[in-house]
């Protein structure tokens, strides 16, 4: 297991699970990156690490390509595609994907967050969900999702990204992966 003095969370610092990745990272004393852009309203403002509009295009993806992969379409805006772009920073920096959220019956995570977990499988990256619904942590390993016991946080530089809508169960994921990660 790494060491929190040695360990760097990546993340965007949006309401929700990635504040709350956020706070456990500061409260463990964990460094934390949050990928942004000027006029996006995050709630982290610890470690922000603010892109500019050449560095946004390296991590450009095509809008019909996601929402194929995603069997779902994406508003076709440019907050929703720097979004996917910071998405793309996140993934592309961690070593280990964490993801609060939900697993739908086609494999995808919902919402903008099920972007970083595809992202995620073809970087072919370690990646766990915590799904809310399901109560559980998931593991994405041979093309298919498998419930496993919590994880712990196994790389220095991690990811830890998902949904707005965090509920009790999702923030004491969490905490919980935290606490038994960093001792």
């Amino acid at each position: 297991m790494p060491k929190a003095s040695d360990s760097t969370l990546y993340s965007g610092g949006a309401n929700g699970a990635e504040a709350e990745f956020g706070a456990n990272a500061e409260r463990h004393g964990i460094d934390e990156v949050n990928f942004t852009f000027e006029e996006h309203q995050i709630a982290r403002t610890r470690g922000v690490r603010m892109l500019t509009h050449a560095e946004l295009k390296k991590g450009d993806v095509s809008l019909s390509y996601v929402s194929n992969l995603m069997h779902r379409s994406y508003p076709n805006t440019p907050l929703f595609r720097k979004v996917l772009q910071t998405i793309w920073y996140q993934v592309n920096n961690g070593q280990e994907i964490y993801v609060v959220g939900r697993i739908m019956d086609d494999g995808t995570v919902k919402g903008g967050t099920g972007w970083g977990a595809e992202f995620a499988k073809i970087c072919n990256k370690p990646l766990y969900v915590f799904d809310q619904d399901r109560n559980g942590w998931f593991s994405w390993d041979n093309g298919t999702w498998n419930d496993i016991a919590p994880p712990v946080i196994g790389q220095a530089q991690f990811t830890g990204t998902g949904t707005r809508f965090l509920e009790s169960n999702g923030r004491q994921a969490i905490a919980e992966l935290f606490d038994r990660s960093f001792r």
